[in-house]
């Protein structure tokens, strides 16, 4: 299984106009064979900052995801929503993996 944990970063003014593009994001990857799980959540302190969580069975499910019409509208819109700091880290791991 592979997780990616991590936060983006957008103008706190954005967020209302990002919250769209979000949610067609999360439904469409959500959709995706492969994925486990997948959210973004607003930081309770900072307003500006959204964590991601996703969870991939595997490599082959996670660069089909990289190659979705979903992402490319996706980062597309990063722009105009001035998301600019990405932190995203990807773990492997096997620790509650479906058998």
């Amino acid at each position: 299984m592979l997780l990616i944990i991590g936060t983006v970063r957008l103008p706190p003014d954005r967020l209302d106009q990002a919250k769209p593009a979000m949610q067609r994001m999360i439904s469409a990857s959500r959709a995706e064979p492969g994925c486990l799980d997948y959210s973004y959540s607003q930081d309770v302190l900072d307003a500006g900052l959204i964590h991601v969580s996703e969870a991939w069975i595997d490599r082959a499910a996670l660069e089909a995801h990289f190659k979705s019409a979903h992402i490319a509208e996706w980062r597309a819109s990063w722009a105009e929503l001035g998301i600019g700091e990405r932190k995203l880290t990807l773990f492997e791991t096997d620790v509650g993996a479906p058998t």
